[in-house]
């Protein structure tokens, strides 16, 4: 074998092993801390940011999910604007995103005894479910609904695609 060849595998090698890490790394993080540390997203924007993110507390009111066009077609937002997911490891009756997952797909949540509320566009069932740690999270057509920690602002769908998360369709 020559030289550039031996490099050109060595790379591919590597990169495979990286990928492998990155995944174990993400599936372990799902688990490891406790469900208790997990923040929550709520449908109420910060007050005074110029541009909507994820607010770490339930709103006693409920949510209001709403529909917003972006690259990807139509998906489900908060009312922050920011993009909803949902996993395809979860059911109707769980959430398997807990710990250090949690952290990084905040569940849409409701204060104990809110609802949430459809908005324009959005034509499908929204309920709630109870998490392990005990929030109450909001669930479109049966499946629980997260934010992203890397969705910046109105239209970001740079979730899509990670770790079995897809942006919620209405």
């Amino acid at each position: 074998m020559s030289q550039p060849s031996i490099r050109l595998a060595a790379r591919g090698l590597a990169g495979l092993i990286t990928v492998a890490f990155l995944a174990t790394a993400c599936s372990a993080a799902a688990t490891a801390a406790p469900a208790s540390s997990a923040p929550v997203v709520s449908s109420a924007p910060a007050p005074s940011a110029p541009a909507p993110s994820a607010p770490s507390s339930a709103a006693s009111t409920g949510v209001v999910v709403s529909m917003a066009t972006t690259s990807l077609g139509p998906v489900l937002t908060s009312a922050s604007g920011l993009t909803l997911y949902t996993h395809t490891g979860d059911t109707a009756t769980s959430s398997t995103c807990t710990g250090g997952c949690a952290t990084a797909w905040p569940p849409l949540a409701v204060a104990a005894g809110a609802t949430a509320t459809a908005g324009t566009g959005v034509t499908g069932t929204l309920g709630t479910l109870t998490r392990a740690d005990g929030t109450t999270q909001v669930t479109y057509n049966g499946m629980p609904l997260y934010g992203w920690k890397n969705d910046t602002k109105a239209g970001d769908v740079t979730g899509q695609g990670i770790n079995s998360f897809l942006v919620a369709k209405p």
